[in-house]
């Protein structure tokens, strides 16, 4: 029994009906506070699952019609200078341990995400990748992260939940990736805590709703306005926050997929030309190594972190 009389439950700091408290030890209110901690993939054990993914992926579906080939060297390499971006912004790294079963894992916000009240265990849509909830599981209960609840109604991938500001969210889903009945599921927990919460139901060609929405600061967001539907844009504009666009071509090569540091910098990646000079012409400091062998892969930087403590933004 817990203090207030409610049962506790195994894997569920959730209460139900709302009134979960934030976490103690870690604290995570936005995308835009400064970044202090960081979940990452393993690369060690990262290689292309080209076929085994396509059914997943527009963006894989591309990389092979283009012929491009998996280096594991240069992808060791583009890994190694994400990391030494978060580095020298002062960003602890934290790394998922290695399942070598598991390629993918290297996309560490796939198959969970992080809220102020915990995290949330996903259910991922290909079935070679569910295995992937294991290693981010042991690892928030070895690192004393409670666990707020673990996904059930249906597919859902932790790209699909995009915070937008302290207690207000965008949840995406494509009845593909993510589904409805689960992006619903995990909404119902969130309205009941008292957040401000936006469904963005899109096509399953744009994967998830973080690469067409990413926070910059907490007042200025990358946008894809070819992609994003008119009433999430508005909704977004409605909370004060400025929009840089993002070009559709970025976007489908991963290019809005970016991740806001906090004091105004942000992890971009080489490819993104366009979004990084109006970054930089807006103040912003951008980081921006090589990731292709990340993003023909049908990941970006964002999809590689899980942010695990923010200072207050």
């Amino acid at each position: 029994m817990t203090l207030t009389g409610e049962p506790s439950v195994p894997l569920r700091a959730r209460k139900v009906g709302g009134g979960t408290p934030f976490m103690a030890d870690w604290h995570l209110r936005s995308e835009t506070g400064v970044l202090q901690d960081v979940l990452l993939g393993p690369v060690e054990g990262f290689r292309w699952m080209s076929e085994e993914n396509a059914a997943f992926s527009a963006l894989v579906r591309d990389t092979i019609r283009r012929g491009y080939q998996f280096d594991k060297q240069v992808a060791m390499r583009q890994h190694r200078e994400m990391v030494d971006a978060y580095v020298d912004a002062g960003v602890t790294c934290h790394f998922l341990p290695l399942d070598e079963h598991n390629p993918y894992q290297v996309y560490a916000r796939d198959s969970s995400f992080m809220t102020p009240h915990g995290a949330v265990i996903c259910q991922m849509a290909n079935p070679r990748r569910r295995g992937e909830y294991a290693a981010c599981l042991r690892f928030y209960l070895e690192h004393g992260i409670p666990v707020y609840d673990m996904v059930s109604s249906g597919n859902f991938e932790g790209g699909d939940f995009n915070m937008i500001g302290d207690q207000a969210a965008l949840i995406g889903y494509t009845d593909h990736r993510s589904e409805g009945i689960a992006a619903r599921q995990i909404g119902d927990w969130f309205t009941a805590e008292g957040w401000d919460i936006k469904y963005a139901p899109i096509d399953s060609f744009y994967v998830h709703i973080d690469l067409m929405v990413c926070m910059l600061n907490e007042k200025c967001a990358a946008v894809c306005l070819d992609t994003t539907d008119e009433d999430v844009v508005e909704w977004i504009r409605a909370k004060g926050i400025e929009i840089i666009p993002a070009t559709f071509k970025e976007t489908m090569a991963l290019g809005c997929n970016v991740v806001a540091l906090g004091d105004d910098r942000v992890l971009s990646t080489a490819g993104a030309k366009d979004l990084n000079a109006k970054m930089r012409a807006m103040g912003f400091t951008v980081y921006d190594p090589d990731m292709t062998m990340f993003t023909w892969a049908g990941g970006g930087v964002h999809c590689m972190c899980q942010p695990l403590n923010r200072d207050a933004a």
